[in-house]
């Protein structure tokens, strides 16, 4: 039963006692029915995922003020310098790279949070096998052939695809802005999500316009496809029912040749105000792969690094922003990750190499935010082969998400994490 139909079936204009058959809620606290009542009550809640990829250097993105010269030390030819760094309310012994002005105001405003070095047992630094386990949920030695996010998926939406689109679920259960759909989606049987390839395809969409510009015949060809598959596409529909629901938004976007990151963020806000009911969306961008030139040669707050953290920040913000302005920011709730750290010494290429564990961020309008964790411990004399340890293993931090953003009851957590993690403080 979702809200809607929980509502309907209550006597109207009847408010919910204090006493519920003689007992008082508060004693029903932590009874299943109250957990249900919460889903119902809360089943309009959106989790957007941004992928940072390539494996982002956490070091130079949240910096160690309390180990400043161990730091310099370890990274001379990339560090940032002190008086460039942004400082963080209730956070003394950390601070933002500069570029990150967005996320530190949504810091001291208490709508984002910093979990410290988040990774897992026996890391991979391998790209590909990283991801694979950051989306499947997996341990490093083991295969997985679904996602976290499709398990959950599947768990409240059992029977699927058959099943729908129905009355209760028309909308997608999950999409990704790109072109392929994370294997994070996969369920059991079928990928619970669906890709909208990129944000020029999307404003074709909704615009009744195809991306073949060619006048030849095949162009024709192709242009009659393509209105075929839109027209034969279950979810298309709806998708675009949705974007033309919203037709004004924040103007603190910046301009998407700017910014890609930010128009993707700005979609995943407008179908959400639209009103689909979809659970998850994904959004990336990258590449975090910093081996050489990572910073600027005479300015260390710029450069390749500096370019991408400050997309992330302003996408980040502009999207925080828009939720606002469209009066959704109760209902979602965002987070970053990465497939891996860096190495805590910098390489003589002046960038830095596949690492372990890296700070992770969550953001929202409901989110308790703060540090979960302390920073890392560096070496006062770092190798090129010393690893951030971790503190927190990434799927507690998706166990936290299904459990109190969700949620999810505890068992049911356990049967999607593929075992029990513990849950940290991020709601």
């Amino acid at each position: 039963m979702k809200r809607r139909s929980f509502i309907k079936n209550t006597v109207a204009g009847v408010a919910i006692p204090a006493f519920f058959n003689g007992i008082p809620l508060k004693a029903l606290a932590g009874a299943p029915f109250m957990h249900a009542l919460s889903r119902y009550m809360n089943d309009d809640r959106v989790l957007v995922l941004v992928q940072l990829a390539g494996g982002n250097d956490g070091i130079n993105t949240v910096i160690p003020l309390d180990q400043y010269s161990t730091y310099m030390a370890a990274r001379a030819n990339i560090a940032i310098p002190e008086d460039k760094l942004l400082h963080l309310t209730g956070a003394d012994t950390m601070a933002l790279h500069p570029v990150m002005t967005e996320m530190q105001r949504l810091f001291n405003e208490n709508k984002l949070g910093i979990v410290q070095a988040v990774g897992y047992p026996k890391p991979n630094f391998s790209h590909f096998r990283a991801t694979d386990i950051w989306m499947t949920g997996s341990d490093s030695d083991k295969v997985v052939n679904t996602g976290w996010a499709g398990r959950y998926l599947d768990d409240v939406f059992p029977k699927f695809p058959t099943d729908y689109p129905s009355q209760m679920m028309p909308d997608p259960l999950a999409i990704q802005v790109g072109s392929v759909v994370a294997n994070a989606f996969q369920g059991p049987t079928f990928t619970m999500g669906l890709a909208i390839s990129n944000p020029s395809s999307f404003y074709n969409l909704i615009e009744g316009k195809v991306n073949v510009d060619s006048p030849s015949r095949w162009g024709e060809q192709l242009d009659y496809i393509e209105q075929m598959a839109q027209k034969t596409d279950q979810y298309a529909g709806v998708i675009k029912k949705a974007a033309l629901n919203v037709t004004k938004q924040s103007d603190k976007y910046p301009a998407a040749t700017k910014n890609p990151l930010a128009d993707q963020l700005k979609i995943v806000a407008r179908l959400i105000a639209g009103g689909l009911k979809t659970k998850v969306y994904m959004v990336n961008t990258g590449s975090f792969d910093t081996h050489a030139k990572q910073t600027d040669d005479t300015d260390k707050t710029i450069g390749t690094h500096a370019n991408l953290l400050k997309r992330v920040s302003e996408a980040i913000g502009a999207f925080m922003d828009d939720l606002e302005y469209l009066k959704i920011s109760d209902r979602v709730m965002g987070m970053t990750f990465s497939e891996f750290g860096r190495r805590i010494r910098s390489n003589a290429s002046g960038g830095t190499d596949h690492g372990a564990a890296a700070p992770l961020f969550y953001f929202g309008h409901n989110v308790k935010g703060g540090v979960i964790g302390t920073n890392p411990i560096l070496p006062a004399n770092a190798t090129v082969n010393d690893n951030v340890p971790m503190q927190h293993d990434f799927r507690s931090v998706y166990a936290s998400v299904l459990q109190n953003w969700f949620y999810l009851q505890p068992d049911d957590v356990q049967k999607v994490m593929l075992k029990q993690f513990p849950v940290l403080p991020v709601v």
